[in-house]
This record gives structure tokens, C-alpha cells and sequence, in this order.
């Protein structure tokens, strides 16, 4: 698939991708789960957070109303203009472009965040050396990714994509999160994790 024909994809999908569970959250529950786990993630102290593949701007919201900066990106016009109704009133930006190669300035973030995107990408390995650019000394990539279907899987496994971060990332940490359906608004049995690094 090309990437306009990805990009097209994701816009035709933007008017229902909030009726997942964990895209809207629109369950208080599911909503309180992310929101605890981002306050685990990303630093204390208010800062500027890149969210990279933003669909349409919930984890941004949620990291906004933990006092942060966000600057999203995704190449779906559609997931952008939710997003950005969704955050009025906050201090965010969003911007069309690749999540692989934002158009964003080197060592300019706090956190790299994002949120089953890798596994979509090209080249994982790549995207995550540019990414470790994008922040400044002491930053930390969360990424959430997994592996989803029996029959003909699609993802990341945690162990490849663990790999990966250690060669640009120090004090890797895993964080597997199938076991919480809080999370995803059900029980699910596919292999779903956060990895929190911080870059050298």
C-alpha cells in the first residue's frame, strides 16, 4: 500500500475511530486507565510532547490535561480536524505529515509518544534513530504497540520492538498491558505493551 493510498485509508476511517473503546474513551473507566498509565509514562514536570500518528487527538488530550504541550501529527486530514475540535481550548498544535519523518524541528521534545504506529511503518528501526533526534537530552520515547490476530498476525512483537529501542534508548522498560481490559474496554487475549525509554 502506498502511502497516499495509507493516508486515504485512515481518513475514510476518521468519522468511526472513536467508536473503539480505547480510540474514544469515551467510557470514564477506559478513559481513567490510559489516563493513569500516561501519568506513569511521561514526566512529572509540564514539557512538550510530540504524538506522533495523534488519529484523532485522545492520548493528546489526555497528556494536555496532564499540563503539557502537545504537538500532534498524522497524515489523515480528517483524524487532524477531530483532533484539533477535540483539543480547543488547550495549548496543542497539529500538523499533516509522516509519522515516520514529522515535520518538526531536532531536539525539541520532551516525549516521543505513540500509539500503534510502528508496526505500521516501513522501517521501524528507521523511524525510531530519526525519532531519538527529535528530543532533546534525557527524552523518553512511549510507545504503545502490540500484535494483534491468530490466523495471520499484524504488529510488533514486544521482544523486536524492545531490540530496537535499546539501540538508541537507555533504561528500556516494558510494560505488558493485555491483562488490563480496563484498557480496551473488554478482556483481550492478543499481545499488547508500552515501552518507556529514556534516549541517551
Amino acid at each position: 500500500m502506498t502511502y497516499s493510498q495509507a493516508s486515504a485509508e485512515w481518513d475514510a476511517a476518521a468519522a468511526a475511530f472513536d467508536d473503539e473503546p480505547d480510540h474514544g474513551m469515551r467510557d470514564p473507566e477506559v478513559r481513567a486507565a490510559w489516563a493513569a498509565r500516561l501519568a506513569d509514562w511521561l514526566p512529572e514536570a509540564p514539557g512538550e510532547v510530540l504524538d506522533l500518528g495523534c488519529g484523532t487527538g485522545t492520548l493528546s488530550l489526555l497528556a494536555a490535561e496532564r499540563g503539557h504541550r502537545v504537538t500532534g501529527v498524522d497524515f489523515a486530514p480528517n483524524m487532524l480536524e477531530r483532533a484539533r475540535r477535540k483539543l480547543a481550548g488547550h495549548d496543542a498544535a497539529f500538523l499533516l505529515g509522516d509519522a515516520a519523518s514529522p515535520p518538526v524541528p531536532t531536539g525539541s521534545y520532551d516525549v516521543v509518544l505513540a500509539r500503534h504506529v510502528l508496526w505500521a511503518l516501513p522501517d521501524p528501526a528507521a523511524a525510531l534513530r530519526h525519532w531519538a533526534t527529535l528530543l532533546r537530552p534525557g527524552g523518553r520515547l512511549v510507545l504503545v504497540e502490540g500484535v494483534w490476530g491468530r490466523l495471520d498476525p499484524t504488529g510488533i512483537p514486544a521482544t523486536r520492538l524492545t531490540g530496537l529501542v535499546r539501540d538508541v534508548a537507555g533504561d528500556v522498560r516494558h510494560e505488558a498491558l493485555s491483562a488490563d481490559a480496563r484498557l480496551w474496554g473488554a478482556p483481550v487475549t492478543d499481545e499488547r505493551y508500552a515501552v518507556v525509554a529514556t534516549v541517551r
